[in-house]
Formats: C-alpha cells, sequence, structure tokens
C-alpha cells in the first residue's frame, strides 16, 4: 500500500514539474539558416541581424511562465535567473534593451505572422500555419 501511494506522489510531482517543448518560431517568409547559436545570440542581446542581414526584433514570454524557463534552459542554457542577471547588466552599463515581453503562446504568435523581424518561442503544441517552426 505504501508502495502504491510513493508512486502515486511520484507521478503527481513528475507531471507538476514536466517542461514545455518549446518551438523557435519567424515569419513564413523568413528564409535564413538559423540554427541553436544565432537563437542564443539573439535573444542574449549580442546580434541585432538575422544572417541575411535583415533586422531582427526578438520577443520573449513573461518571466516565470513555463514556456520561459524551458526555453531559457533548452536553447538559451542557462536558468531564468542566468538570463535575468545578464540582461540587468547589459542594462545598466548601457549595451542593450531586453527583448519585449508578452503574455502568453497567442501574442507572440500574432506579432511573428504580423512581421517579418520578429523571432520568437511558443509551446510546440500552439504552433500554427500563421508562423515558420525554425528546426534547431
Amino acid at each position: 500500500m505504501l508502495n502504491k501511494a510513493l508512486i502515486g506522489a511520484l507521478l503527481v510531482l513528475l507531471s507538476s514539474t514536466a517542461m514545455a517543448e518549446i518551438a523557435v518560431i519567424v515569419h513564413p517568409s523568413n528564409n535564413d539558416a538559423i540554427d541553436t547559436k544565432v537563437v542564443q545570440r539573439i535573444f542574449l542581446g549580442k546580434e541585432k541581424k538575422f544572417p541575411s542581414g535583415a533586422e531582427t526584433v526578438a520577443v520573449n514570454q513573461v518571466g516565470g511562465s513555463e514556456v520561459r524557463q524551458s526555453f531559457d534552459s533548452d536553447i538559451l542554457g542557462r536558468t531564468s535567473s542566468q538570463v535575468s542577471a545578464h540582461w540587468s547588466k547589459l542594462v545598466f552599463t548601457g549595451k542593450g534593451v531586453p527583448p519585449k515581453e508578452v503574455d502568453n503562446d497567442a501574442a507572440v504568435i500574432e506579432l511573428v505572422s504580423q512581421n517579418p523581424s520578429v523571432i520568437g518561442y511558443v509551446d510546440k503544441a500552439s504552433v500554427t500555419d500563421a508562423v515558420k517552426v525554425i528546426s534547431l
């Protein structure tokens, strides 16, 4: 009986800590070859253009969201606290402005679908035909 209770508790714990599967998205007209390093450089303020030379605008999801935490860890390779500290340093030294933050996947998809310069990320389950998913 105790084993069943422990297994049940473990399953609840694991399901509550599951992270979102991330899809990095761009406008459908974007034909740039974008890899993980390019995405990292854009979202950490080290790059302001796509490989083609076109300007880029990064859009983050709101801090603390599951999608944001997954993106920070899986794509940027940092904790959300580390990303926040990175941006605090850039802002303090006048070397950068953090990406615009939006509330949810739908807001990211709307911005990306309307502007070829925007790059963002969403939960993979939220992707629509209005955007193009980058294979990382």
